[in-house]
């Protein structure tokens, strides 16, 4: 015989399903929260690969959190000046921030003062994933594989140079890494962001960039600069036919630029919930997700408890990294 106590019946799932619909309402009227506009920081220029994915999350979260989403582009200082803000905010959960590798976590380092502790002033929200870095070089570049860059690099000492996003950004640190493992020397012309470094690479101005593919993709499928290996374990599906690293024979040179969305830390955990829960399941909608993955990305999200402990030791990996090359703060 079927114990009711043991099966519910169907009125009874029937009010559950309806209290687990109901549940973000429930929080809203316990909590107050959203009261108003949610901005969404992105601490560098629009038009870029992180800017593009912000925009796509906040657009998404709009309607279960029954309010408007805005992205403010705050940048300048590898990230440092939207993300101090955001550290500075109200915390009452309607000042967000879509930061990386850079923002949280290298910048501790790399500037003497960001204005800002990464692990103190957030609370994580949802990791995103990570954007593989991409080995690009410009079209009249005599090079077409990462062994033969190697060797012209050391058979034209001072002759060529490398873009980056920014002193102690994700394509600086990974560059330097790549030069210390091939015993190789470029000249560092930092950027303030993607975009303008992408035209100089198409330009010609720059010769190499070690970039996230989502910042290079469309260029590279274009034909406008040429792809020459990826810093990840395998080949990104978007560009499978660009080797890694490792294929070509650098098996210690791995890199890739993690994402995350972040709160002010002291914002309350009613409001922390309802904004982890809604980015989580805007990272995870189809609609969504095939957008971000298109651009490049590789989505790997997380919850808040697993990528604050994903970031802690991300932090003391490249922590070690900066201090290995020597690069001082600026």
């Amino acid at each position: 015989m079927t114990s009711r106590f043991t099966h519910p019946n169907r009125r009874h799932l029937l009010a559950l399903a309806g209290g687990i619909v109901a549940m973000p309402g429930i929080l809203r009227a316990q909590s107050g929260f959203p009261s108003k506009t949610i901005t969404l920081v992105v601490p560098y220029p629009a038009g870029g690969p992180t800017d593009v994915i912000a925009r796509l999350v906040g657009q998404a979260i709009e309607e279960p959190l029954k309010q408007k989403v805005i992205v403010e582009n705050k940048a300048g200082a590898s990230g440092s000046i939207g993300t101090r803000a955001v550290a500075t905010a109200e915390p009452d959960g309607h000042t967000i921030i879509f930061g990386n590798n850079q923002t949280h976590g290298n910048n501790m380092f790399l500037l003497k003062d960001p204005g800002y502790d990464a692990i103190k002033d957030f609370a994580p929200l949802a990791g995103a994933g990570a954007f593989p870095h991409a080995l690009v070089v410009k079209n009249a570049l005599p090079v077409k594989t990462l062994p033969e860059l190697i060797a012209y690099a050391k058979a034209n000492p001072g002759k060529l140079n490398y873009g980056s996003t920014g002193v102690g950004s994700g394509s600086h640190l990974s560059m330097e890494l790549l030069l210390k493992r091939t015993g190789t020397s470029m000249q560092h012309v930092p950027y303030r962001g993607a975009p303008p470094l992408v035209q100089d690479i198409i330009a010609g101005t720059i010769d190499v960039s070690l970039s996230t593919l989502p910042s290079v993709i469309k260029q590279v499928q274009a034909g406008q600069m040429r792809g020459i290996g990826v810093a990840s374990a395998k080949r990104p599906g978007q560009v499978p036919d660009i080797p890694t690293f490792r294929e070509q024979g650098i098996t210690n040179a791995d890199a890739e630029s993690w994402a995350a969305f972040f709160a002010p830390a002291k914002t309350p955990k009613p409001a922390l919930d309802m904004l982890s829960g809604a980015i989580v399941a805007a990272l995870k909608s189809a609609p969504v997700a095939e957008k971000i993955t298109a651009l490049g990305f590789a989505l790997d999200v997380r919850a808040p408890n697993d990528f604050g402990a994903y970031l802690k030791r991300e932090i003391d990996t490249w922590a070690d990294v900066i201090k290995t090359l020597g690069i001082k703060p600026a």
